[in-house]
Order: structure tokens, then C-alpha cells, then sequence
């Protein structure tokens, strides 16, 4: 079958790649008929990760079963499904719990597992034909039949939950107001989210003009970065009070305001000064415990300067880690179905599969216009 492949910083190809097959009764095998480019991706196309030439990328995932494990009692061949990024048991103590971002069966020795992923382990990427999903009654979301709403349902494997555990790990409730720093496609689905669960205001930062157009054609208020201190702005419009949550949605690769240079810990810092006293941060945002391309020795250790003092003087709250897919996306499909929720407004490009290799180059560089790749094999 068809594959992108990861050949070493800033290269991946289509290859011929071994299809999958049943290797355990739990398991389907799914025809991919969606996949996603995510920015997480990114970091092991940059070779920002320690990811090995090899990998099948892809943990955005939708589909139809094909193929049936025998002990699969909730699904048949001809369903079509979307899987959360995470591989999960379902019966781990983390999976029991909620945590599915954090099962303790899927990858020994470490808490989470994930397709296509560096060290989330040996789950293939399903930017593929074919896809091997393993505890399938548990992993598997099924979908109305037909391809109405493919694009939407796509985002329902990652960006769309993660951007709503922005706004849980925040506690957004009715009425608040939200900065997210991070325009991307997670920030736009925080902000969306936010707006979702009631937000009076949600602020997007940035200084990519399609993403600040995305903001603002969904409600939410841009800020850009390039302009000018973003806290400052905020508080402009907020008469001075900071905003009552913020989200994180961009993580370690972040550039520092008004500079072509990176700053890992530029976000966190700005949202400690952003959000009010006894306020709450979320942060989806990817932090790496090494970063082999970090700005210095500290950063590439995964350890950043962040205003901890501030942080405890102010009062506030933060909530981190990867998102917990099933905890969210089972909702969100229904408000999906119901007319409720439109997430593919990110969308920016649908493409055939053997595009990848232009679809990451233009994406990794943001020009024409790239904000979403979903890839159809």
C-alpha cells in the first residue's frame, strides 16, 4: 500500500509499505478514506523530535472497516469510523479514569500511546491506505454512513478535541473571556470552543493573516503579535482587567513577540500575564521533555525560564497535557450531526495522498494559504 514515510528532517515520500493485518482478535483494519497533516506532525518533519527515518506518519485518522477481528463485538466491515490520535486499552487504571492520553497498556514504560507518532509506541500512522486499529470497540467512533461531513468528522480525531481541552483544562465557563495564544488549527478550534461553551469574548494571537481572518469570521477577536505586545492589547479591551482564562495552543516551538527568534517560553509567560488574578490556563500545547533543536542548552533539555512567582502570586490555575480524545469526541460528533458545531471552516486544503511531501513543505513554511491539510489516500 501507499505510505508517507518520514526520511529525515524535512523529507517524507510516498512509498510502498506492507499492508496491515489482523494480529489480534480485538482489532479492524480500516480503508483510510480521510488523514490529516497536523502540526504536531511537524515537529518530527523539522526534525525538532528524535522520530528515526521510517515512520508512517499520521494519528489523524477516519475510514471503513474492511476487516474484522474475531473478538470485535461492536462493529462489522462496512462502518465507517474515526479513531481519537490516542491508542488506548479501555481498561487500564489512566483509561478507566478518563485519561485515555495517558493509557499505561498500549506503550510500555511510558503513560500514552499513539498512531504514527515518535515514542508513543508501535502503532503505524494511518497517512496510508490502510490502517491497523487495535482495541477496536474501544478505539473506534463510529459515523453515520455516507461521506456527509467528512471534513468535520475528520477533526474529531485531534484538533477539535484538543482545542476543547484547552477550554476544559481552563474550566471556560459561560460568560468568560478567553485569550488564545496560537492561531493555528488548535487555537481556532480553542477559541470555536470557547465560543461553544459560552465564552462573552475569546481573543486569538497571532500574526498570520489567515489565521487572524479565521478568528475573526468565527466571532472570535485577532490579535496580532507582529502589531504589538499582545497582553497589552488585551488589556486594552478587557479596561485593564486581563481576560478571566487562557489557553496555550502553541507550545515549545514559540516565537518570541516582535522577533524572528524562538522563545519557548514565551506563551506561558504571556498568558501568566494575561489572564487575571485566581484565573485558569489550559495548556494542549505541545512541550517535549528534549528538544534537540532548542534556541539553547536549557530549551533543548526541556526546561524553560517561566514566571513562577507571578504565576503563584496571581493565584492561578494550569492545566497541561496531551488531549484525552474520548472524553470529548462522542459530543462533539453529535453537535457535528445536529448542525451545532462546523469545525472545518479550518480546512484549507483537501488533497490526494501522494501530494504529502508538497502539502508538509508548504505547511511547515505557512504560504498559500496552508492552515489544514486533510489528505485523501
Amino acid at each position: 500500500m501507499k505510505a508517507v514515510v518520514y526520511k529525515g528532517p524535512y523529507s517524507v515520500e510516498i512509498e510502498d509499505v506492507a499492508k496491515p493485518g489482523i494480529q489480534h482478535p480485538n482489532e479492524v483494519v480500516v480503508k483510510v478514506t480521510s488523514t490529516a497533516i497536523c502540526g504536531s506532525d511537524l515537529h518530527m518533519y523539522e526534525g525538532r523530535t528524535a522520530a528515526e527515518p521510517g515512520i508512517v506518519f499520521g494519528h489523524e485518522n477516519m475510514g471503513i472497516i474492511e476487516e474484522v477481528g474475531p473478538g470485535v463485538t461492536s462493529l462489522m466491515a462496512g462502518d465507517r469510523v474515526v479513531m481519537p490520535f490516542n491508542v488506548a486499552c479501555g481498561f487500564c487504571t489512566n483509561c478507566l479514569d478518563g485519561y485515555t492520553g495517558f493509557c499505561q497498556t498500549v506503550n510500555p514504560g511510558f503513560a500514552g500511546g499513539a498512531y504514527g507518532y515518535v515514542a508513543m509506541g508501535p502503532w503505524a500512522g494511518g497517512q496510508a491506505e490502510y490502517l491497523r486499529v487495535p482495541y477496536a470497540d474501544f478505539n473506534c467512533l463510529k459515523l453515520p454512513p455516507g461521506n456527509e461531513h467528512e471534513s468535520d468528522f475528520m477533526l474529531l480525531a485531534d484538533i477539535f478535541p484538543t482545542g476543547y481541552h484547552g477550554c476544559e483544562l481552563a474550566q471556560v465557563r459561560p460568560g468568560e473571556s478567553v485569550a488564545v495564544y496560537g492561531g493555528g488549527p488548535v487555537g481556532l478550534m480553542a477559541a470555536y470552543s470557547a465560543l461553544l461553551r459560552g465564552a462573552s469574548k475569546a481573543f486569538v494571537v497571532d500574526r498570520i493573516p489567515e489565521r487572524l481572518d479565521k478568528a475573526r469570521e468565527i466571532g472570535a477577536i485577532p490579535v496580532n503579535f507582529a502589531e504589538g505586545d499582545p497582553v497589552q492589547q488585551i488589556k486594552d479591551q478587557t479596561q485593564g482587567a486581563g481576560t478571566d482564562k487562557g489557553v496555550d495552543a502553541v507550545g515549545y516551538q514559540a516565537m518570541a513577540h516582535g522577533e524572528a527568534r524562538e522563545e519557548p517560553a514565551t506563551v506561558l509567560n504571556s498568558l501568566v500575564e494575561t489572564v487575571r488574578a485566581t484565573g485558569a490556563l489550559g495548556v494542549p500545547g505541545l512541550y517535549v521533555p528534549a528538544d534537540p533543536g532548542g534556541p539553547d542548552e536549557q530549551a533543548k533539555k526541556g526546561m524553560l525560564v517561566v514566571s513562577i512567582g507571578k504565576l503563584f502570586e496571581k493565584g492561578l490555575r494550569m492545566g497541561t497535557g496531551q488531549c484525552n480524545v474520548k472524553r470529548y469526541n462522542r459530543r462533539l460528533r453529535d453537535m457535528i450531526i445536529e448542525g451545532r458545531a462546523k469545525p472545518s471552516f479550518v480546512v484549507s486544503h483537501e488533497l490526494p495522498l501522494d501530494q504529502a511531501p508538497s502539502a508538509y513543505d508548504k505547511f511547515d513554511k505557512r504560504i498559500e494559504g496552508y492552515t489544514k491539510v486533510i489528505l485523501h489516500p
